[in-house]
């Protein structure tokens, strides 16, 4: 049964661009900085409890990342972690946030090919200076008809950024992120469309609904053009 779209939301971060493997590899480096001060084997589950004990604080992003990072090396050193350790991790902090832009395979051409059928929008969160950054050098911001920058995604943010294209019963979310690109869109009423990455942050992981009729999974973004073809 076709379905006319009102509209199709892309996400951005490991979706369009790679994004969580610098975040992997600055975690990498948090260990190396710390390993002479504190036991690390259990570093990256601390980390991940300041992380999520940080969320309503400072959001998604690099700067919430970098300041739990800090937290953590004073927690498990019990804050005698030397200040030169400090200054890398805000050094390393620094360095994400300039790091060059990196498309995914076919993320160009999904978004022109979803353009055929619906106006498109750039629908992430995170922080905005850095998401209005990696947006600029993508070379993608002139192919969407809307972006939108939220502190998280819900059910009701996407109900009312889709308000605006017919409702979310006529909208379509395509993302790499189950709990927060696919489910909420689901719950919005919407197709909601998993598109998996490499790269798992622990925090985005749920269960699929493969039993959904609006839920569908692709293997990539070059899947994308065929799946809309079906669905319209």
């Amino acid at each position: 049964m076709s379905q006319t779209l009102g509209a199709i939301g892309f996400d951005a971060d490991d979706t369009l661009w790679h994004n969580e493997r610098f975040f992997k590899l600055t975690q990498e480096r948090f260990a190396e900085l710390l390993e002479p001060y504190a036991d690390t084997s259990d570093l990256d589950a601390r980390l991940m409890q300041a992380e999520m004990r940080n969320l309503r604080h400072y959001g998604f992003g690099i700067k919430g990342f970098v300041l739990s990072m800090i937290e953590t090396a004073l927690d498990v050193t019990d804050r005698r972690v030397p200040g030169g350790v400090i200054a890398n991790l805000i050094a390393a902090g620094q360095d994400m946030l300039q790091h060059p832009i990196d498309l995914l395979p076919h993320a160009k051409d999904a978004v022109r090919a979803a353009k055929v059928h619906a106006p498109v929008l750039l629908i992430t969160k995170g922080d905005l200076l850095d998401q209005e950054r990696k947006l600029a050098q993508s070379g993608l911001g002139e192919l969407f008809d809307g972006i939108e920058i939220v502190s998280d995604k819900q059910q009701h943010v996407f109900a009312r950024i889709f308000e605006s294209f017919g409702g979310a019963t006529a909208g379509m979310m395509i993302g790499n992120s189950m709990k927060s690109d696919v489910l909420p869109m689901i719950d919005a009423g919407g197709f909601g469309v998993f598109v998996p990455h490499d790269l798992k942050w622990d925090f985005e992981e749920a269960q699929p609904p493969h039993d959904h009729p609006r839920y569908a999974e692709i293997p990539d973004l070059g899947a994308l053009s065929e799946h809309l073809r079906q669905v319209t």
